[in-house]
């Protein structure tokens, strides 16, 4: 059917979320009002941002900090108060049998959207100084405090990964194997915290290492990065989260080097940062290094069983940038084995880093049934593992990868016209053959 060495695979599927039963381009959040930059506070996209299976035909999907592709205010990254939040979405892929297209059809639909929030109180902007009004979201009550993308939410008295910090750039998701909690990584802190599925509610904060921090806080991205000389770089914290199938450990993925790795030089520019972390007690166990190819970065880790991992790797080109995709590929690595980084500077981690294989080149693949270039995704974002379905006569694994618009229903093409940008799910056919070595394990749910 297709070859262990994969690097294409059979694309099954292609389906787009551009409405729900509230609206084209309005999510199920209720939010009746408009956010400082005159966006619509409900308005859908930027949810491939992450995807997680939840069994069945159910996925969860998680837009980042919102619509900040909207010019308005740089002295706050022209970022606005988007209210955190992630969407329960079901997917019905079906084989298609009118002879034309792909061999299955997927008609995905939004079926629920939960905000996030906090039971204590967190720290909003005041917006003095920034051209704004305060960061505090209408919606909040003496009960409720929500998150938001808004980058002035945070104390400057303390580093970045302060959990009181009302800012939060949600990029990573992976549901619980009870089915009950969502576990988020972010960029601004970085954070990776623990939500209640069913009601938003942050029940914990696991504690990253302080070399992930850094302490000089800035509404600007750029002025965090010239302000701090170790910690993430602004805007490329933890932008992926893989859950091991037994679903008791956390795997997170920085985007990019560290500072202080990048200031290193040399092969330490292109060291990302990976943490294992025991759920049970919360603890970082491990710390892993993992150099990047020809990709400007990573955008997700997914599991493929307790120790070997995809790892989406990719530029910044295609729809979105207005020219044809280029570098979208995911990796295979295996964490067994692999030196933990933990101490080591950044050279050092660097020559001890996990090694890595191709196993799928996406832009090839899309291109190899009809889909140009220019009208694949810039930001190749979400991945995650799907149900076994029949094709060709043989059960196969199906792997999903999603896009993050950037909340934008159009962007410019090459030569300046406007062209749809919807919101993308691609469905992928994988063999066992394809994975090699490697044995693939799902989640082990267990819903009660």
């Amino acid at each position: 059917m297709h070859s262990a060495s994969a690097q294409t695979l059979p694309v099954l599927a292609v389906g787009t979320l551009d409405q729900s039963r509230a609206g084209e381009w309005a999510d199920l959040s209720g939010l009746t009002y408009t956010l400082e930059n005159g966006v619509p506070a409900n308005l859908l996209g930027g949810f491939g941002s992450g995807i997680a299976y939840a069994s069945g035909n159910t996925f969860l999907a998680v837009p980042d900090r919102g619509p900040n592709a909207v010019e308005f205010d740089d002295a706050i990254d022209n970022t606005a108060s988007y209210v955190n939040r992630f969407h329960t979405v079901t997917m019905d892929l079906d084989p298609n049998r009118s002879g034309s297209g792909f061999p299955f059809t997927l008609k995905p639909t939004l079926r629920a959207t939960t905000l996030l929030w906090s039971l204590t109180p967190l720290v909003y902007g005041s917006g003095s100084g920034l051209g704004v009004g305060s960061g505090v979201p209408p919606i909040n009550s003496f009960l409720f405090h929500f998150f938001t993308g808004r980058s002035d939410n945070f104390d400057a008295t303390q580093n970045s990964g302060d959990p009181r910090d009302a800012r939060l750039d949600s990029e990573g998701i992976r549901l619980s194997n009870d089915g009950q909690w969502v576990f988020i990584s972010d960029e601004y802190g970085p954070y990776v915290y623990q939500f209640s599925r069913y009601t938003g509610l942050r029940v914990r904060s696991f504690q990253l290492p302080d070399s992930f921090f850094v302490t000089n806080l800035a509404p600007v991205g750029a002025t965090e990065i010239s302000g701090n000389t170790a910690g993430r770089t602004a805007n490329k914290g933890m932008e992926g989260l893989a859950i091991t199938p037994d679903g008791k450990t956390l795997v997170g993925i920085m985007q990019n080097a560290l500072i202080q790795d990048a200031n290193e030089g040399g092969t330490a520019k292109k060291l990302l940062r990976i943490v294992t972390i025991d759920i049970a007690s919360g603890e970082v166990t491990h710390q892993y290094g993992y150099l990047l190819t020809t990709g400007s970065g990573v955008s997700e880790i997914c599991a493929i069983n307790s120790h070997e991992f995809l790892v989406d790797e990719r530029d910044g080109n295609g729809r979105g940038n207005g020219n044809d995709a280029m570098v979208k590929q995911l990796f295979k690595i295996d964490l067994n084995g692999a030196t933990d980084v933990s101490g080591m500077d950044g050279k050092t981690a660097a020559a001890n880093a996990v090694g890595k294989t191709l196993f799928l080149d996406i832009v090839k693949s899309l291109t190899a049934v009809g889909i140009a270039a220019g009208e694949i995704p810039a930001k190749i974002e979400g991945v995650a593992f799907g149900p076994d379905v029949k094709y060709s006569g043989k059960l196969v694994h199906t792997l999903w990868i999603a896009n993050d618009n950037d909340f934008l229903q159009t962007v410019p093409d090459a030569t300046n016209v406007q062209i749809p940008n919807p919101n993308q799910f691609f469905v992928f056919a994988v063999a066992d053959t394809d994975l090699g070595n490697s044995q693939f394990v799902p989640q082990q749910f267990k819903f009660f």
